[in-house]
């Protein structure tokens, strides 16, 4: 394998890192602007806004994995299959989490309860990134898998 090969394989690992670490960092920045505002008044436009745009982003980064990368671990590595589908099923659980969010935000629910829901998404959240990046990031480093970056982890 020569130097470009294994810098191109290994930044499939490295990638998932970054995303996983602007997600972090979404959900931060969403969290501090629900904390900070007022709890008997309706989030301001620009907290919907961290809300909107952190669920569109984590619903595309599990999306581009179930779609591309999933698949394509599953076939280079049988032996893992079982893992993805525990993953996936952490996906679908997030999934539901941020169906109740966006209702929240639809609604026009105060801070306090918006908290609650990014709370529980921020638990669920780090415990799947932190057992996927333990399952999957040795894998790849080794995979061969030729994508676009966004359509494996999501526009970011």
């Amino acid at each position: 394998m020569t130097e470009g090969e294994k810098t191109r394989l290994i930044a499939w690992a490295d990638e998932m890192r970054r995303v996983h670490d602007r997600l972090r960092t979404a959900l931060r920045v969403t969290q501090e602007a629900v904390a900070a505002g007022d709890p008997a008044e309706p989030p301001a436009r620009d907290l919907l806004l961290f809300c909107h745009g952190f669920c569109a982003a984590l619903t595309g980064h599990h999306a581009g994995e179930d779609r591309e990368l999933f698949p394509a671990i599953a076939r280079a590595h049988p032996d893992l299959r079982e893992t993805i589908r525990y993953l996936e099923q952490d996906h679908s659980m997030i999934g539901h989490l941020l169906g109740g969010l966006q209702a929240a935000v639809d609604r026009s629910a105060g801070p306090d309860d918006l908290g609650k829901h990014l709370e529980g998404i921020a638990a669920i959240m780090e415990s799947h990134f932190r057992f996927e990046e333990r399952k999957l990031l040795s894998v790849l480093e080794t995979l061969t898998l030729e994508a676009d970056v966004g359509e494996v982890f999501g526009p970011l």
